[in-house]
């Protein structure tokens, strides 16, 4: 199966019709009812893909929101708070012949492979690891007074007007998960170790920034949803400990739940790898009601979870990679056990992470039909 080539090299398919606009069909969907067809989104793909697969490299198509607009996907924007500013500088520390040693914003050493192809970097050092090295970053790339953290208001009002027909997402950032990025995994066990104190104002610095954000915003701009980022979770489970994650981490998603629940906003997704069952309670607990991508070689069939904790839990997500891996027979069985998901609400199926190169364009064309067929 082929993708038909047009004139407009950005319009690779057309989007599903349907009756409703993409915003009344996900907050509806979301809220499990009825909707004219299912919400259709993909969470993206590897870089690689992009110089592989000929319909992204013939078309000139080089990224994913590039990519959503060519395969017609219904848009999926979100408002984002300023992380790290200023980050730090960028570039190569070291070249080691086949690896190079790079400075990343976030002040982190890694070890990447000199071609460039995308791999998980191996971090190899990080500029923060005692509590007067945090301090020092903190008073000069944390400020609550930095004037950039203050957000244009007006603009933000014009470029999302309340009668927009899309569905928009404020981003409520990340409360450990950054703070893992500053410290590397190893650095943050050792950390909520040796530096309890530390993490912990890490933390709370992080949630007093979306909250000066959503301060600003909230009042604004007629939300649909929010969003957020953690990934602390790896195939065997979360890289906290979950006494950490309750006493310190689920105190600070109140404080954000309770800003977006008196602003109307009830719908509340976090992006986060690996096994996030053992997250789940504390998750529902502060507000966080939707999981994504839902990997579903560490989490399990998406139905597990939504029979178990019913309604109050949402899933965005939870198609199996490795069905798309396999091809067209073990993606039809895939989303027909997906598919009373779609129909009871509450689950919007797509690939379980960013698509990888191991996914032949023919399957991914063909899961990309058959999820038309089913649920457009």
């Amino acid at each position: 199966m082929n993708a038909t080539k047009t004139a407009d090299p950005f319009r690779l398919r057309p989007p599903w019709s349907g009756t409703l606009t993409a915003r009344e069909r996900f907050v509806r969907q979301m809220r499990h009812q009825p909707v004219d067809r299912c919400f259709n989104m993909e969470f993206g793909y590897w870089n690689e893909n992009f110089q592989t697969w000929p319909m992204f490299r013939d078309h000139g198509i080089r990224s994913n929101e590039e990519a959503d607009v060519a395969l017609g996907f219904d848009p999926f924007p979100a408002v984002w708070p300023l992380w790290i500013h200023p980050g730090f500088p960028e570039g190569v520390v070291e070249d080691r012949g086949a690896t190079r040693i790079v400075r990343n914003r976030d002040g982190l050493l890694a070890e990447v492979p000199r071609d460039g192809h995308d791999t998980i970097p191996h971090f190899v050092g990080s500029s923060i690891v005692t509590p007067e090295d945090w301090a020092e970053v903190k008073a000069e790339r944390f400020r609550r007074d930095d004037p950039a953290r203050r957000v244009d208001v007006a603009a933000l009002k014009a470029r999302h007007p309340d009668d927009r027909d899309y569905p928009l997402h404020v981003h409520c950032g990340s409360m450990i998960g950054k703070v893992r990025d500053l410290l590397t995994f190893e650095g943050l066990t050792y950390a909520t170790a040796d530096y309890p104190d530390m993490v912990e104002d890490m933390v709370e610095t992080m949630c007093v920034l979306i909250e000066d954000f959503l301060d600003q915003v909230l009042p604004a701009v007629r939300f649909d949803g929010a969003s957020g980022w953690e990934d602390i979770c790896f195939r065997s489970g979360p890289l906290i400990t979950l006494g950490f994650f309750r006493q310190v981490v689920v105190p600070r998603y109140r404080r954000i739940g309770a800003k977006l629940r008196a602003h109307g906003v009830d719908l509340w997704y976090t992006d986060c790898d690996g096994d996030v069952r053992p997250l789940i309670p504390g998750f529902l607990e502060a507000g966080i009601n939707t999981l994504f991508p839902f990997e579903v070689s560490c989490s399990g069939h998406p139905g597990e979870v939504l029979r178990r904790y019913g309604p109050d839990l949402r899933i965005l997500g939870g198609v199996d990679k490795h069905a798309l891996i396999a091809g067209p027979e073990a993606i039809r069985a895939y989303l027909e056990s997906v598919a009373p998901l779609v129909e009871a609400g509450g689950f919007i199926p797509f690939c379980d992470h960013r698509c990888p190169p191991d996914v032949a364009q023919e399957n991914y064309l063909y899961y990309l039909d058959l999820k038309h067929c089913m649920f457009g």
